[in-house]
This record gives C-alpha cells, structure tokens and sequence, in this order.
C-alpha cells in the first residue's frame, strides 16, 4: 500500500470516528422518543421530532433568527475584515507577520473571557456608557446589553480574525501587476479595485463568509450572555431542550436539522472550488 493510499485510509478512518460515528448517534436519538430513563430516550422511533420542529412556531423562529443574526454578524465582518486584509496584503513584507500576530492575538485569551469583558463595556455603568457621558453625547445610560447589537458585536469581534485570515491568504497571491496594468490604461482606483481586486477575491470573501456565517448560526454562549430575552437562536433552544428538559430526541433533532441547513453553503463553496480549478 503507497504512502497516499494510507494517508486517506487513516483520513477516512478519522472522518469516521470523529463525525460520522458521533453523527450516526445523533441521528438515531433524533428519532427516538424521550422517556424517563437512563439514557432518556428510547423506542417507539418515528419522525415525530421532526414533524413537530415545524408545527412548533417557536422553532422556526429560533431557526430563523440564527440565520438572520448570523447573516448580519457576517456582513459587519466582511466590511470590517476586507479592509484589514487588504491593508496587511499590500504592507510591506517585514510588517505583515507583526499583523497577522495581531489579528490571532485574542485567540490566545479564554473566548469566555472575552465575551465577559464586552459586558463590562456595555452595561449601563461600563466604559462605553461612561465614554459617551463624559463627551456629553448620551444624558442617560444606553441599553447596550441584552439587545440583538450586543450580540452582533460578540459575534463580530470572537469570529473576526476567521474573515481576515482567508482574505488575506487570497489577497497576498494577487499579482499587483494587474492592478498595476489597470491603472497605466486609465483605470482609476475604485473602479480598479471593482473590476481587477474584488472578483479575484471571491474565493476568500465566501471562505472568510463560511467560516464566520457557520459557528456564528449555532452559537450560543454570546447570546446568552450579551443578548436579551427576545434574542432567540437555535443554540439556546439546544441548550434548554437537552439540559433543562431533558428532551434528547428533540434536541438531535433540532441538531441534525441545523446541521443539514450549514451542509448547503458548504456543498456551494465546494462546487464554487472546483468549477475554479478547472478553469
């Protein structure tokens, strides 16, 4: 057996044990029915999980939020990240590493400690509130926490440096050449940046989208801390499905559901991929 055919053998071997298997379980209790047992589910198996994830409203507006905070949260970070990638691809090449260190620096802080330093900047009493009454902007305190803007700031900033990485991974390959060649016949600099830089970075706009649009749909830590009462997503019902109501069936379910949802960009950007590499 050659070197490649046991490299995928073992890649198979732990694409198996650390997703399918796992997901093969999920997947089984998803259709299983809750019973006060040891584990809390069993037979009769059926798909009335599923069916009642539809007929339930309070699931599709879980679903429906987490699309849509997710969607918003990576917009916001498309429009903050392009800009930071663009910047380290064309500084010059002594500084770039000094700033990539910079972007992954948060990385090596607890993500928990992180989201809990945002609510000390944004409780009536925090360093943003303060900021604004001490400039004579706010009279009163804002109600920045517990409302959908401090969760897309959370989300914003812990999923950050995944836009940035991959754009600037694309940017960094572009031969300035081009852009160069645009300009000597007459193109200006936006039109430049439209025509010659933007579509040659899509592969990593949609990279650097995934990969923050992704965890973003299924998180839950920050919107519980950061978000409100009405700041619901699938997360949080996973949370209370499977720990507070001991609901595992329902909660596979919601799970699997999720799961099949983010499997649809993912299959996109792969035939995105190869439609490139033959080109």
């Amino acid at each position: 057996m050659t070197a490649s055919k046991v490299s995928m053998t073992l890649l198979w071997l732990w694409l198996g044990l650390v997703l399918l298997l796992p997901f093969a379980i999920v997947l089984k209790i998803s259709f299983a029915t809750a019973q006060l047992s040891v584990p809390p589910y069993g037979p009769p198996y059926s798909f009335q999980n599923y069916a009642a994830l539809f007929q339930d409203g309070l699931y599709v507006k879980a679903y429906l939020g987490s699309l849509r905070i997710a969607l918003i949260s990576t917009v916001f970070a498309l429009l903050l990240g392009y800009p930071m990638a663009y910047a380290i691809a064309r500084a010059p090449a002594g500084w770039r590493n000094i700033l990539l260190l910079l972007v992954v620096l948060p990385f090596w802080t607890s993500f928990l400690i992180r989201v809990y330093a945002w609510i000390g900047l944004l409780r009536p009493t925090g360093l943003i509130n303060l900021l604004l009454d001490h400039l004579g902007i706010a009279a009163a305190p804002l109600r920045l926490i517990n409302t959908d803007v401090a969760v897309y700031l959370g989300i914003v900033y812990a999923y950050l440096p995944f836009m940035v990485l991959p754009l600037y991974a694309r940017l960094e390959k572009l031969d300035p050449a081009l852009e160069e060649a645009a300009a000597d016949l007459g193109g200006r600099p936006f039109d430049v940046f439209l025509k010659i830089t933007l579509p040659l970075s899509a592969p990593g706009i949609i990279a650097g989208c995934l990969l923050v649009f992704i965890p973003a749909v299924g998180e839950f830590v920050i919107p519980e801390l950061l978000g409100g009462p009405d700041t619901l997503m699938i997360g949080k019902i996973l949370w209370s499905e499977f720990f507070t109501n001991r609901n595992w069936p329902m909660s596979a379910a919601v799970a699997v559901i999720l799961l099949a949802v983010l499997i649809l960009p993912i299959v996109w950007f792969q035939a995105i991929e190869r439609k490139e590499l033959k080109l």
